[in-house]
């Protein structure tokens, strides 16, 4: 599962010696494009990553690595999103244990525009195909970010707007989607 990109870069499942890097890139993402930093009932698998990704056969972290450094991440978690902040229906349209939800997926601005969050969804997607037990894709952005809502309506469907709601508070501009699978 190891695939060039036009960056230059590996995108490969993460090993026990990425686990920092991947954390700095989540961390940086959390503080510098989100700028809300680390919320820990939203951010638990970013302290325990080696247990939430590496651990568990049904969950990946792939990671981007340039030059032996860790660029690009995305990861893979058996769980559907969580009532609350999300409303129940959505909870039940993606539940856990048969819906594998994408997360994590964070490019450093530097190496954005390459190809590597395109190429990162679909190796994840793969994993997915491959992993039994599996129903559905589910994920969601903040659409804040530049170039996310444009990247995530070109390879999934949307299934819910919820900017108006402000579920996940001040700032956030939160719309769900789902991969077809």
């Amino acid at each position: 599962m190891s695939h060039s990109t036009p960056a230059g870069c590996t995108v490969r499942p993460a090993t026990p010696a990425d686990v920092e890097g991947a954390r700095g890139v989540m961390l940086d993402t959390f503080y510098k494009e989100f700028g809300y930093g680390y919320v820990p009932e939203w951010h638990r698998d970013v302290v325990d990553i080696r247990g939430t990704y590496l651990d568990d056969p049904r969950h990946l972290l792939l990671v981007a690595v340039h030059d032996g450094e860790v660029v690009a991440t995305t990861g893979v978690r058996s769980h559907g999103p969580a009532h609350p902040p999300h409303p129940r229906w959505l909870t039940e349209r993606y539940p856990s244990g048969s819906t594998a939800q994408l997360v994590r997926v964070y490019v450093r601005p530097e190496y954005r525009r390459l190809g590597l969050a395109r190429a990162l969804v679909g190796a994840a997607c793969d994993f997915v195909a491959d992993t039994p037990g599996y129903e559905q894709i589910y994920l969601h952005t903040n659409v804040h970010v530049e170039g996310a809502e444009a990247f995530w309506r070109g390879l999934a469907k949307e299934v819910w707007d919820a900017r108006t709601t402000g579920e996940h508070g001040p700032g956030v501009a939160t719309v769900h989607f789902e991969i077809p699978f």
